[in-house]
């Protein structure tokens, strides 16, 4: 479906810029200018720039404890998201579209820390919520990776993924 942006948003452009500066190598200028941002918003600021910011962030991390802690936050953050707050930063954005990635991330972090109890849970949750992703590549990424992080856990494999974004150690 075609999505048309709501209106301009300087902090979400300035997540976007630092998530280019990230993918592109400059992992230490994306991390802190992430950090710089957070401490702007604030751990009660917007919930949706909380959630993007902090699971871009995440993705910043090779460690997977420090990962899990923004992980943690971006979905605390969806929590708190409301369908109209997603609609006005992006019409065609559903916050339900993201929850699979947000659980895929933390059942990863779990396993690679080897609690694969929880692994186990977020990794569940994220098939529950997949149903829900848009058949397109996209889709077709996570549904991949949530198939890949299972058998990982059902594995009892702790290695970094190597289609996992982020740094590779």
């Amino acid at each position: 479906m075609p999505t048309t942006p709501g209106s301009p948003d300087p902090t979400m452009e300035a997540i976007g810029r630092a998530v280019v500066e990230g993918r592109t190598g400059d992992i230490p200028t994306a991390r802190h200018e992430l950090l710089r941002l957070w401490s702007t918003i604030g751990v009660t600021g917007d919930p949706l720039h909380r959630c993007s910011l902090a699971h871009y962030l995440a993705d910043l991390y090779d460690d997977p404890a420090q990962a899990l802690a923004w992980d943690i936050r971006a979905l605390d953050a969806a929590d708190a998201v409301t369908q109209q707050r997603v609609q006005e930063h992006h019409a065609g954005l559903h916050i339900a579209g993201f929850y699979p990635s947000l659980h895929l991330n933390l059942a990863d972090n779990y396993r690679r820390l080897g609690s694969f109890d929880a692994a186990t849970e977020h990794i569940d949750a994220a098939g529950e919520h997949a149903p829900g992703l848009p058949q397109d590549a996209y889709g077709t990424l996570l549904r991949t990776a949530i198939d890949e992080v299972a058998e990982a856990i059902s594995q009892r494999d702790t290695s970094r993924r190597p289609s996992a974004p982020g740094p590779s150690g």
